[in-house]
């Protein structure tokens, strides 16, 4: 009887470590980026996909815009300048940034310039500057080309709980600014809303 307690109890500690014991992702697979799946309620790549596509496709097709560049003429200068987060959440808005520009420049409708690209620009200019360069094949400061448009954006959110339920509510504003006037050139936003139910989770 002693033994198959024993072995009984063995038995059971070998089942309890194996369910406790350290956890890993394993096995993966790719998936398809432009899937919708949502695995919690913060902000996900779907959300900045969906926010991106908006504002490139409002801004290309917007009366000012709407327009083909007549060949020879230069296409309008955007830069993406900086996009706040007023939400309650830690959300990377440079990537945000960074798909908003891809998803303008895929329109063919602008021409981009990237913000960080030119603080490197510009220590690149001083190294060529400073005689490490074939001074007849340096680059100097002052031939980029002047910017007309500057985009910025705020990204706000309202969250509402109540038992079971957790509503999240996401609006992306957008504006493009004119350099030279200071005047709004074009506005929109993107509403994202989003349901969840709270239930359990097993491991």
């Amino acid at each position: 009887m002693n033994t198959r307690r024993l072995l009984l109890s063995a038995l059971v500690a070998v089942s309890l470590a194996g369910c406790g014991g350290p956890r890993a992702f394993t096995r993966g697979t790719y998936e398809d980026p432009n899937t919708i799946e949502m695995l919690g309620d913060r902000f996900n790549e779907n959300d900045l996909q969906l926010i991106a596509k908006k504002m490139a496709e409002s801004l290309a097709s917007s009366p000012r815009f709407a327009q083909a560049t007549p060949q020879g003429q230069p296409l309008p200068i955007v830069l993406v300048g900086k996009l706040r987060n007023s939400t309650s959440e830690h959300i990377d808005m440079r990537s945000l940034g960074d798909k908003i520009q891809t998803a303008l420049a895929q329109t063919g409708r602008f021409a981009l310039v990237d913000q960080q690209a030119r603080q490197d620009i510009a220590e690149e200019y001083e190294y060529q500057q400073s005689g490490y360069v074939n001074p007849n094949a340096a680059k100097a400061p002052g031939q980029q080309a002047s910017v007309d448009f500057l985009m910025t954006g705020d990204l706000a959110s309202i969250i509402q709980e109540v038992g079971r339920d957790k509503l999240v509510y996401y609006k992306m504003t957008a504006k493009l600014n004119d350099v030279r006037t200071g005047t709004i050139a074009w506005t929109d936003e993107k509403q994202i809303r989003k349901k969840f139910e709270k239930q359990g989770v097993s491991w």
